[in-house]
């Protein structure tokens, strides 16, 4: 069985993606089944400060249509909204209502975690700094270095939590 995990990053200026494969290999009766999980794709939608905030909604809106009709995903997990500087907080929200806008017309299911979350499935460390979440992306899908950027970076880390989140 297969499953398409698409992970988001929510922002404005640059809003990640990363999509992941989880396939699900059939072992033989005595061994429980193996999953194994493989990078799609990753990237970022990027908006200018220099473009009206209504024409950058639209880029964002627009180009995850187009990355979801690509990538096909089953699920999308998203990180869920912090709160650190209103004024930023505000932006991010405006863009995070246009992707909530966008899965519902797609009708795709969505899963969130906080950060903290996020650092625990993939250091087993809450409080893990941002070095050690990205070399375990890099490590968990075999790629040969860090992501980057690294808004594409954490979208995968959204991504591997869904998959590593068993009550789905």
């Amino acid at each position: 069985m297969q499953k398409r995990i698409l992970g988001l990053d929510p922002g404005l200026a640059r809003l990640g993606f990363g999509a992941i494969l989880c396939q699900e290999n059939q072992a033989n009766q005595a061994s429980p089944n193996l999953t194994q999980v493989s990078p799609i794709d990753f990237g970022i939608i990027q908006t200018t400060s220099s473009q009206e905030l209504g024409d950058r909604l639209c880029t964002i809106y627009e180009d995850l249509h187009a990355l979801i009709n690509q990538i096909k995903p089953n699920l999308v997990a998203a990180e869920k909204l912090f709160f650190y500087r209103m004024g930023n907080t505000i932006l991010v929200a405006q863009a995070r209502g246009v992707l909530l806008l966008v899965l519902a017309q797609h009708k795709l299911p969505l899963v969130e975690y906080t950060p903290a979350q996020i650092k625990q499935a993939l250091t087993g460390y809450g409080n893990a700094e941002k070095h050690e979440v990205q070399a375990a992306v890099a490590r968990e899908l075999n790629l040969p270095e860090i992501p980057r950027p690294d808004d594409a970076a954490d979208a995968l880390a959204v991504a591997l939590t869904a998959w590593c989140d068993r009550s789905l």
